[in-house]
């Protein structure tokens, strides 16, 4: 079974800062990890891969620094990993994204199975994974939870929904987004390690895809970031103290009050 991930470098969350100046996320001087959604994808292919055999590629699309977060699914346990770095990819939007790594697959060949992250932690869009089902003309399986089973080229998994799960079953090649439930992921071992600072990385750029530099980065992208900020602090709000049945009598008369008072008057009823 062939097996391809892919992995986005994104900001540390803890670490996410804003410009205030011009309202776009500073990238210079903060530290960056691989999406932790990714992980879980990474974790199944490399189960499925000792159950069915196979290789896993880890795919990444990202300047050079994001070598740093392939090396990781190497570490782990990837057998092999491509970067798909160029200048004219930068600025892509989740269209754009999605049409490189479905040119990318494409040119790999044979795969079986394509896994993503739900959602990237520094866009949360979840689009990208069910972009490039669309891009190959695939079946694609999101928020996949648990997988069932996978025989006679058919996978069979469960998938979250917003009030439970439903069971699905698709034929194979197919695409699938993980979610946290599916598993634990390992933590790398030395050797894994070491395995991954020696090894060799793929690169391919746009003429390598076979991709025109207007179709892809900012210029083949319909939609645009416009700015990014932090919402606003919340303010207000009182604090209870006291036994539950006194908080409860405060709470009612507040309430009380804040229903009687004019409109506009919600602050200084204490709400």
């Amino acid at each position: 079974m062939n097996i391809v991930v892919c992995i986005k470098q994104v900001p540390d969350t803890a670490d996410v800062k804003i410009d205030p100046r011009t309202n776009t996320l500073m990238r210079e001087g903060v530290r960056s990890m691989v999406n932790p959604f990714d992980t879980y994808a990474i974790e199944e292919a490399l189960r499925l891969r000792a159950r069915h055999g196979g290789r896993v590629v880890a795919l990444s699309m990202g300047p050079a620094q994001a070598e740093r977060a392939l090396r990781e699914a190497l570490a782990m346990g990837a057998d092999e990993a491509v970067l798909l770095c160029d200048r004219p990819f930068a600025g892509s939007d989740t269209w754009a994204t999605s049409l490189t790594l479905a040119a990318a697959i494409r040119r790999m060949g044979n795969v079986d199975l394509i896994l993503f992250g739900k959602q990237a932690a520094d866009g949360d869009t979840a689009q990208v994974g069910p972009g490039v089902a669309a891009h190959l003309d695939l079946p694609a399986i999101t928020y996949v939870r648990r997988l069932v089973g996978l025989a006679d080229g058919r996978l069979t998994a469960e998938r979250l929904m917003e009030n439970g799960c439903e069971t699905v079953c698709t034929t194979l090649p197919c695409v699938l987004t993980a979610v946290k439930e599916l598993n634990d992921p390992r933590l790398p071992s030395l050797a894994g390690v070491l395995r991954a600072r020696a090894a060799a990385i793929t690169r391919w750029g746009a003429q390598d895809l076979g991709l025109a530099p207007d179709r892809v980065g900012l210029d083949g992208s319909p939609t645009r970031v416009v700015r990014i900020f932090a919402p606003p602090a919340r303010s207000g709000g009182v604090m209870l103290h006291g036994t539950p049945a006194a908080m409860a009598t405060e709470l009612a008369g507040r309430l009380r009050a804040l229903v009687a008072a004019p409109a506009g008057a919600g602050q200084e009823a204490g709400a």
